[in-house]
């Protein structure tokens, strides 16, 4: 009685915190008065035949729990049976994995089942708190989240409270459940052979499947178990073949005192411009799909006119529709995820602590490093990864400072033209002498694209105009435009040197129907070319001092920190150089393949030969020193930050602060 009195008063506890529905308490009160004065036995002749029912039960049981604790019903529906069957298997294998260790059935499923659940707890807490899930590499910087943990206020949904009353109604029952084994090392044998093939099965059967990062996609796409498992094995990035510190040192020889390779006209006149990088969320002409026709005809008019000063085309992103951070990574380190498990994200498990990229190299030659994103300072990690990229100053939209006019927005978010005037405001402050890398990241264009909103009429249709998604999706890509074309002409009209470099992050997800339309086939049974279509985004780097015209046909964002240094007239580090180099001969390359000169087409990496893949292979040695490599990291292709420019980067941090 005295331990239904204290599992009833938590019952109540829970309703007066979370406000579930009061009559489940009835039911609840009955089932725990019933299991906790009910005394049962099992038949010691078939111990087997008990735990393997106690499993499969239980391991059903704590795959509902631990996908409820997270996923609302609706998004819960989504998750397929297929799915749900390969997150059981792994709960099963958890099972027996303390079955290998306690050696008792029910002191096993009691341990699995509450340590996956809260850990679904754990996750359901870490996603309140920064938009995503986790993942195996937050394990590894357990310690800053924990350093924040204070700040922040855990609220217990009403989902919660029933899984956590359904969990003591369960470990009640399962603690009577006394199943006996005479040879317990049998059993330990067996269960670690259970366990290992169960894994074994599950990785081989999930071996295409991606690791989802954004928001919940993981619980719903994936199920919480098997995406976490799955972020395990991304982890480990093998070094490629032929990797070792000697062809490392090969190419730090090459490339030593080599002279850079030139692929745009540069301006010696100029020196240390402000440089302006603008990644623009969803930002992408469609055209490059089909034949789209609107009734406004060219839906991004200004950035289709720049000429002077400018150089201009496609890039290839390496993403579709989601994961933006493996954009501004790509531009700014020069690396590709090309070489990286399909799915992951870098600024969530493979920053390391001193990542060479744009921003290191302009802060060693002391230029202040400022970035600014009008949405959460959360999103994808940015405010732990962006201090180690090494600006100096970050602007986010939920700053106490209220940096950003959060009246200034379109449908949901922040207009491009409120970031834009924040850049100019920026600009307008600099120092006499001082060097300035603004960093950019918009959120105006970013989808869906189907809600319906006070503040906003679409006012480009595609033809047809059946597509609202479309209408809506262009109506922002428009606003973009004309954006630009006031971020433009305001620096027309400064003195001082500045170099404006510009793309979108990914193509908008839209209606199937729609790509059907433009390319005949829809996003299946494409060729490499047609597939590649969707991964374009268009770019232009444009100066207010003169430069040459260029229009480059398909480049891919990993060289473009290169031609911007280039347009600047800066000197490229190692790593640059091989980079300008390699462009001539690989001049595109993301995650899906590269382009070939040589057989003028997209290819997979796979299939690449002769100087091709002596290319492909060198940039994969190099990039994996980057990340990877701590031992033997190469100081010439990826230095970090001087000890001059941190003292830059105090002075900055104390501006912003007296400001």
């Amino acid at each position: 009685m005295i331990c239904f009195g204290i599992f009833l008063a938590a019952a109540v506890v829970m309703y007066a915190i979370t406000r579930y529905m009061l009559w489940t308490i009835l039911p609840y009160a009955a089932a725990l008065f019933v299991i906790t004065n009910v005394d049962f036995e099992l038949s010691d002749r078939v111990p087997w035949l008990w735990t393997a029912i106690l499993f499969l039960l239980s391991c059903k049981f704590t795959e509902f729990c631990v996908q409820h604790v997270i996923l609302a019903p609706d998004f819960y529906m989504r998750t397929s049976k297929h799915t749900h069957m390969m997150n059981v298997l792994l709960i099963l294998a958890v099972y027996f994995l303390f079955q290998l260790i306690l050696s008792r059935p029910s002191w096993s499923a009691i341990a699995a089942h509450c340590a996956l659940t809260a850990f679904a707890y754990t996750n359901y807490f870490v996603y309140t708190v920064r938009g995503n899930e986790i993942t195996y590499s937050d394990l590894i910087t357990v310690g800053t989240g924990l350093s924040v943990v204070k700040n922040y206020t855990f609220v217990l949904h009403d989902r919660g409270a029933y899984i956590i009353m359904m969990s003591i109604l369960y470990v009640l029952l399962v603690r009577k459940i006394q199943v006996k084994y005479t040879w317990h090392w049998l059993q330990r044998i067996i269960s670690a052979v259970l366990m290992i093939a169960l894994f074994g099965y599950v990785f081989q059967k999930s071996a295409n499947t991606e690791t989802q990062t954004w928001e919940q996609k993981g619980s719903y796409q994936n199920g919480f178990v098997l995406n976490f498992v799955l972020s395990v094995r991304d982890n480990f990035v093998q070094p490629p073949a032929g990797y070792s510190a000697d062809a490392v040192k090969k190419l730090e020889d090459r490339y030593e005192d080599a002279d850079a390779v030139s692929n745009v006209t540069t301006n010696k006149e100029v020196k240390n411009p402000t440089i302006i990088f603008i990644m623009d969320e969803s930002f992408a002409d469609l055209s490059v799909l089909g034949n789209l026709q609107t009734n406004v005809g060219d839906y991004m008019p200004f950035i289709h006119s720049m000429s002077e000063n400018t150089i201009k085309g496609f890039t290839l992103s390496s993403v579709f529709g989601a994961k933006t951070p493996n954009s501004e990574w790509e531009y700014q380190t020069g690396n590709s995820m090309a070489f990286l498990p399909s799915g992951s994200v870098v600024y969530q498990q493979y920053m390391n602590k001193t990542p060479f990229s744009l921003v290191s190299t302009l802060k060693n030659l002391g230029y202040t490093t400022v970035a600014m994103h009008p949405y959460y300072a959360s999103g994808w990690s940015r405010k732990t990864v962006y201090p180690k990229l090494g600006y100096d100053e970050t602007y986010f939209m939920d700053d106490p400072s209220g940096y950003f006019d959060q009246t200034n927005i379109m449908r949901d978010y922040i207009t491009d033209q409120e970031l834009f005037d924040k850049i100019i405001n920026r600009y307008k402050e600099k120092k006499d002498g001082e060097s300035l890398l603004i960093t950019g990241i918009t959120m105006q264009n970013h989808g869906g694209y189907t809600g319906i909103y006070s503040n906003f009429t679409p006012t480009v249709t595609a033809e047809p105009a059946i597509f609202s998604d479309v209408n809506q999706y262009l109506t922002c890509a428009q606003a973009t435009d004309k954006a630009v074309k006031n971020l433009v002409e305001y620096f027309q009209g400064v003195d001082d040197p500045v170099e404006i470099v510009f793309f979108g992050d990914h193509q908008p997800s839209l209606d199937e129907y729609f790509y059907r339309y433009l390319n005949g086939k829809g996003m299946s049974g494409l060729t490499m070319d047609e597939l590649e279509n969707f991964f374009k985004v268009p770019f232009f780097i444009w100066t207010n001092y003169d430069t040459d015209a260029t229009t480059i046909d398909c480049t891919s964002l990993n060289y473009l920190s290169t031609l911007t240094l280039e347009r600047a007239n800066i000197q490229l580090p190692a790593y640059n150089k091989f980079l300008a180099e390699m462009m001539q001969t690989v001049p595109a390359i993301n995650s899906r393949g590269y382009y070939s000169e040589t057989n003028q087409r997209f290819e997979h990496l796979e299939d690449a030969t002769g100087d091709e893949a002596e290319w492909i292979r060198n940039y994969n040695i190099l990039e994996y020193n980057s990340m990877f490599d701590k031992k033997d990291r190469s100081d010439l292709f990826f230095p970090y930050i001087n000890s001059d420019a941190d003292k830059t980067a105090a002075g900055a941090s104390e501006k912003k602060a007296a400001g």
